[in-house]
C-alpha cells in the first residue's frame, strides 16, 4: 500500500476540498435515512392516531421531514460540486506533476516506451486516480461516521437490534469488499496494461499503416488489436459481472437485516418496549442504512486498476534523469564557441561505444560539419551538446564553460536545432512559430517568415498565419514543414545553430530552397551541421567525418578528399 501512501502526500493541497466533499457526503446520506426513517414513522404515528381517533401534533414531524429533503437535496447538490471542483483540480495538478518529473528523462529515459504508452500514462493511468478519492476514499469515511451513528441509534432501542445491524453492515461494507477487491486486482492490473498496449498499437497502426500495408503486415497488426480488445473487455465483462454480484449481496444483506431487525424487534412490540410507530421508524432506518454501504463493493473492486496505474505512474517518476542537474546556477556565458575535447560516449547495452575519443573545437560564429554514415555517431554529438546524454569520458564546454554545470533549460536556451524531423503541433502555424519566441510581434513573425523563405505561401492561404497545420504538421509538405522550423529558429535567435540533416527526404529543387534559408539563419552563429549528404559543405569552415564513433578526418573539404570520398560516394550512388 505504498502507492495510496504517496498519492495521499500529493492530495495534501487539496484536502480541504476532500473534507468539506466528504462532510456534504455524510449530511447527504444521514439527511436521506432521518427522511426515510421519519416518514415511516410519522405514517404509521398518523394511522394509528387515527384508527384511535385521538389528536397528535403533526407539524414537528411534518417539518423534519420537509428539513431532511431539503437537506438531502441541498447536500447531493453540495455534494456534487465540491467533489467534482476537488477532483478536476486533483487531477490537473496531478498531470503538471507527472510532466514535470517526465520532461527531464526525454529523451534518453524514455527511449523505451511508447508514446502511446506514455499517452495513457498522462490521461488514462491519471484519470484512474480519481477513483481512490471520489470513490474509495470518499464512501470509506462516509461508511465508518455514518455506522458508528446508526449503531448508537439502534443500542437506544436495544443492543441486540444494534448488534444484528452491525453484523449484516460489516458483511456488506467489510466481506464483500475484501473480496470484491481479491477478484478484482488482476483484471484491474490487465486492463491498466492492456489500455496502454491497445492505445500504443492504435497509435503505431495509424502513423505506420504505409508501411504495414507495404510490407504486408496490416492484416496480422489489425489482428493484434483485435486481441487485445478481446482481452479487455473480457476482464471488463468480468468487473462488471462481479460487480452485479456483490449490489445483489448488498441487496440480500439488506432484505436479511430488515428480517431480523423485525423478528427482534416484534415482541419488544407486545411487551410494549416498543411502540408500533417506532417499529416503521427503525424497518426503514435498517432499509436506508444500507446506502452507506452500498459503493464499497465496488471501490474495491476498483481498488487494482487504481494501484496499477499508481505503480505505472511511479515507475517513470521514480526514474532518474540521464544527466542530473547541478546545485548551482547555470553559468552566463560571454562567447558561444563549441569545444568537444577527446569525447568518449557508450548507449547502455550497446554492443560498441557510439564515439571514442572525439575531439572538435569550433570557434564561435564558424561552421562546422560532421558527416557520416548512418550510425557513424553523428547525432550522439547533438545529444551530448544539448545535454540528453553525459559523456562517459572527456569534456564538452560552451563559452568555456563545462555543460554539465549549465542547467538543461539553461543551456538550450543558447541553442536552435533544425531537423530532418521538424516536429508541428496540432496547431495554427503562429502557435508553432511561437513556441519559439511567445513574445515575438507579428512583423518578427513575418520577417523570420520571408528569410526563411515561407511568408509567401503562408499568405496564400485562406487562412494565412492562423491556418491549421493538422497533427505533425500533415497539412504541409516536408520543404514547408522545414522552412517553418527554420523561421522558428530565427525567432528563437539563439547563438548557437544546430542542423540535423536539415534536407534528409527533400527533392532537389526544395533543398537548394532550404539551404539558402539556412544560409541567411546561419550568419553570424555558431554553427554545427551534421549530415551524410554534400549539400551544404561548401558553406563550412571545417569538416569532421566519423566512421563507427571515431575520428576518420578532420580539416576542410579540400584537405580530406580521400576521407570524403570513401563517405559520400556510397550515398550519391543510392541518391
Amino acid at each position: 500500500m505504498n502507492e495510496l501512501r504517496r498519492l495521499w502526500q500529493l492530495f495534501q493541497p487539496y484536502r480541504a476540498w476532500m473534507l468539506v466533499g466528504t462532510l456534504a457526503a455524510i449530511l447527504t446520506l444521514l439527511a436521506n435515512v432521518m427522511l426515510m426513517a421519519a416518514a415511516g414513522w410519522f405514517l404509521t404515528a398518523m394511522a394509528a392516531a387515527g384508527a384511535a381517533g385521538v389528536a397528535m401534533n403533526y407539524f414537528t414531524p411534518a417539518a423534519m421531514i420537509r428539513a431532511s429533503a431539503m437537506l438531502r437535496t441541498a447536500g447531493r447538490y453540495s455534494e456534487r460540486l465540491v467533489n467534482h471542483e476537488a477532483t478536476f483540480r486533483l487531477i490537473a495538478s496531478l498531470r503538471v506533476w507527472f510532466y514535470q518529473h517526465l520532461e527531464p528523462l526525454a529523451p534518453a529515459r524514455l527511449q523505451h516506451y511508447h508514446s502511446g504508452d506514455l499517452l495513457s500514462r498522462i490521461r488514462a493511468d491519471i484519470d484512474a486516480l480519481d477513483t481512490l478519492y471520489v470513490r474509495v476514499l470518499v464512501p470509506v469515511v462516509v461508511a465508518n461516521v455514518s455506522l458508528l451513528l446508526f449503531t448508537i441509534f439502534l443500542l437506544i432501542y436495544h443492543p441486540l437490534l444494534a448488534l444484528s445491524g452491525l453484523t449484516f453492515w460489516v458483511l456488506a461494507g467489510v466481506a464483500l469488499p475484501i473480496w470484491s477487491q481479491a477478484r478484482g486486482r488482476q483484471p484491474g492490473q490487465r486492463i491498466a496494461e492492456d489500455e496502454a498496449a491497445l492505445r500504443s498499437a492504435v497509435i503505431d497502426g495509424v502513423q505506420g499503416l504505409a508501411e504495414l500495408t507495404l510490407y504486408g503486415a496490416a492484416e496480422r497488426h489489425a489482428q493484434h488489436i483485435d486481441g487485445l480488445s478481446r482481452r479487455l473487455i473480457a476482464d471488463q465483462a468480468r468487473l462488471s459481472s462481479d460487480h452485479g454480484l456483490t449490489q445483489a449481496a448488498v441487496g440480500l444483506c439488506a432484505g436479511l437485516s430488515l428480517w431480523v431487525l423485525l423478528w427482534i424487534a416484534i415482541p419488544l412490540v407486545e411487551s410494549g418496549r416498543l411502540l408500533p410507530p417506532q417499529l416503521a421508524m427503525l424497518a426503514l432506518f435498517m432499509l436506508a442504512s444500507f446506502e452507506a454501504v452500498a459503493p464499497l463493493p465496488q471501490a474495491f473492486q476498483m481498488l487494482g486498476r487504481t494501484l496499477a496505474a499508481a505503480q505505472r505512474l511511479f515507475a517513470i517518476v521514480d526514474t532518474e534523469p540521464a544527466v542530473a542537474e547541478p546545485s548551482t546556477p547555470s553559468p552566463q556565458p560571454e562567447r558561444f564557441d563549441i569545444a568537444f575535447t577527446a569525447v568518449s560516449f557508450s548507449y547502455p547495452d550497446a554492443a560498441r561505444p557510439a564515439l571514442t575519443n572525439i575531439t572538435l573545437q569550433v570557434p564561435q560564429g564558424t561552421r562546422a560539419a560532421v558527416i557520416g554514415a548512418t550510425g557513424s555517431g553523428k547525432s550522439t554529438l547533438f545529444n551530448l551538446l544539448l545535454r540528453f546524454w553525459a559523456a562517459d569520458a572527456g569534456s564538452i564546454r560552451i563559452g568555456g564553460h563545462e555543460i554539465l554545470d549549465f542547467h538543461g533549460d539553461a543551456l538550450r536556451r543558447h541553442i536552435a536545432v533544425v531537423s530532418q524531423h521538424t516536429h508541428l503541433f496540432d496547431a495554427t502555424i503562429r502557435e508553432n512559430l511561437l513556441l519559439a519566441n511567445p513574445e515575438a510581434s507579428q512583423d518578427a513573425i513575418e520577417s523570420a517568415c520571408r528569410v526563411a523563405q515561407i511568408h509567401d505561401f503562408i499568405a496564400t492561404l485562406p487562412e494565412g498565419y492562423d491556418t491549421w497545420v493538422g497533427e505533425t504538421g500533415v497539412r504541409l509538405s516536408g520543404g514547408q514543414g522545414r522552412r517553418i522550423a527554420v523561421a522558428r529558429a530565427l525567432l528563437k535567435d539563439a547563438p548557437i545553430l544546430l542542423l540535423d540533416e536539415p534536407t534528409e527526404g527533400l527533392d532537389a529543387a526544395t533543398e537548394r530552397d532550404l539551404m539558402q534559408a539556412l544560409d541567411a539563419l546561419m550568419v553570424g552563429r555558431t554553427v554545427l551541421l551534421i549530415t551524410h549528404r554534400p549539400a551544404g559543405l561548401d558553406w563550412v569552415d571545417q569538416v569532421l567525418v566519423l566512421d563507427q564513433g571515431r575520428e576518420l578526418a578532420r580539416g576542410d573539404v579540400s584537405v580530406i578528399p580521400q576521407a570524403m570520398q570513401a563517405v559520400l560516394l556510397p550515398l550519391r550512388a543510392v541518391e
